[in-house]
């Protein structure tokens, strides 16, 4: 077997131009995408805020009450559906 080369101030480390190219515009790519990140993120923060109309939100209400009462209405229908259930097995149980 043979022993693992060491890495030390001995080593020698041979790149082509090629790989130093695509490491350099790896590096400057990241640098670009990251500034026009933080430049479009600042833009953002810029922004104005989205306003809520009254309309808006009286539609909105107005469906959350609705969807209340549907649910009401099915948790209504489940309890009495299940009175029905619990019955009929007391009635199989008695016999």
């Amino acid at each position: 077997m043979s022993k693992p080369s060491e890495i030390g101030e001995d080593t020698k480390l041979t790149l082509d131009l090629k790989t130093i190219g695509i490491v350099i515009a790896g590096a400057v790519s990241l640098a670009l995408m990251y500034t026009d990140l933080n430049k479009e993120i600042e833009v953002a923060k810029e922004l104005p805020k989205p306003e809520l109309t009254r309309q808006e939100y009286d539609l909105k209400d107005l469906l959350v009450r609705e969807q209340i009462a549907n649910t009401a209405e099915q948790v209504k229908e489940n309890s009495e559906k299940l009175d029905k259930i619990d019955e009929k097995l007391y009635e199989i149980i008695q016999k």
